[in-house]
Formats: structure tokens, C-alpha cells, sequence
């Protein structure tokens, strides 16, 4: 293939150095295990890729968090952080996918809310050839509604759940209250979470909006 044109140079170039990367996120600490398939560009910003977790998760953005890479962590840099360079944070804002996941079936930790802990490995399935006409990011597959905020982590989640099946429990009524009597811990709907995605949800993109 012969490019001349030098946009169509970059643009040939771009294309033939991205891939789309297939990870799976799970929930640590969880069973029946909570987790989401997805696609993605390889090039994607680590910045970026966290509101993707936050939505395909079900997570409200409401929290600090942190990815996890041999040992070091990358966060977004607050103004005035005096601890930052002390505690050898990486500003995730210049660092893409591709960066900290190289090969398949490596993998990294994501984490969500510091009080709560909620971890998340993000493993990395495939490494595919880059399709323009593939809809990016999209969730394939998942199990398992995500947890409610604020709920302890996975062990005080697990208890409000063995508190909802039983009616005659001294704190039913207060957990129905905190969990929502609609709430279903087995409910996951792929449709839904690709369709913040979608061209005519550009503008919602920020779960914590």
C-alpha cells in the first residue's frame, strides 16, 4: 500500500500501530464474581479509561482511585498535593493503556474508593487488530450488578445482601431502606451500559456528572 498524502501518512500510521485491546474487570474479593468485558483502543489514556470502568461497572464516580503497576501507583495530581512526590504517585494524565499493558494475559489493579477498597484486576484477554468500524469502548459481556457506594467493601456488601434475604433480621428494614427495595444484586444489562457510549450520548460521558 503506497501513501503519499502526508495526513493519510499519519492517519495510516495511527491505524497500523493501534490495536484494540479485549479486557476483562473484575471485582477482587467477590463471589459470584462481578466483572465486565470490554473493548477498547490500546492508545487509551489511563485518565480516561477509569471513567470507562466507572460506567461499565455501574460506579458513580464519587471517590478517589488509583491504578496499581508493579508496585507503583498512577492517580490524577491534585493541586496543592504536598505528599505527592513523597509517596512516588505517577500522574496517570500522559500514560495510555498501551503503556502498562504490553502483552496478553498480563494484567494491573485498579482501585476505587480508599475507605472501601474496592479492588479490580484488569486483565488484559486479547490484543485484536485495529476496526475503524468498531464501536469504541463497548461492553461484550458481564455478570453481576455492581455494588452499592458507601457499603464497606466487598464483606460489608456481602452482609447487606445475607440481611436482605432475611426479613426477621434486626437491620432489615434500614438495609432495604439503604439498598433500595428495587434492587437486584444479579441484574446486568449490556444494552444499557453501551448506550452511554452511543453517538447520542457523548455529552454523559462523565458518570459523576
Amino acid at each position: 500500500m503506497q501513501v503519499t498524502d502526508h495526513s493519510n501518512r499519519v492517519v495510516y500510521w495511527e491505524i497500523m500501530t493501534k490495536k484494540i485491546y479485549q479486557i476483562q474487570i473484575a471485582l477482587e474479593g467477590f463471589k459470584p464474581k462481578i466483572w465486565r468485558r470490554i473493548l477498547i483502543p490500546s492508545d487509551t489514556l489511563l485518565s480516561d479509561f477509569h471513567y470507562v470502568i466507572q460506567i461499565f461497572m455501574g460506579w458513580h464516580n464519587a471517590h478517589l482511585h488509583q491504578f496499581i503497576v508493579d508496585g507503583k501507583n498512577y492517580a490524577e495530581k491534585m493541586d496543592g498535593d504536598e505528599m505527592w512526590d513523597e509517596l512516588g504517585h505517577i500522574d496517570y494524565e500522559v500514560i495510555r493503556l498501551d503503556d502498562v499493558l504490553k502483552s496478553e494475559d498480563s494484567s494491573i489493579r485498579y482501585e476505587y474508593d480508599f475507605g472501601d477498597g474496592w479492588m479490580h484486576v484488569i486483565l488484559l484477554e486479547k490484543i485484536l487488530p485495529f476496526d475503524m468500524e468498531v464501536n469504541l469502548p463497548t461492553c461484550l459481556d458481564g455478570s453481576m450488578n455492581c455494588p452499592i457506594e458507601d457499603s464497606g467493601g466487598v464483606h460489608g456488601y456481602a452482609e447487606y445482601l445475607r440481611i436482605r434475604l432475611d426479613p426477621d433480621h434486626e437491620e432489615y428494614e434500614s438495609v432495604m431502606e439503604w439498598l433500595g427495595e428495587d434492587f437486584d444484586p444479579e441484574y446486568f444489562n449490556v444494552d444499557e451500559k453501551n448506550a452511554w457510549f452511543s453517538p447520542t450520548e457523548e455529552d454523559e460521558f462523565d458518570p459523576g456528572e
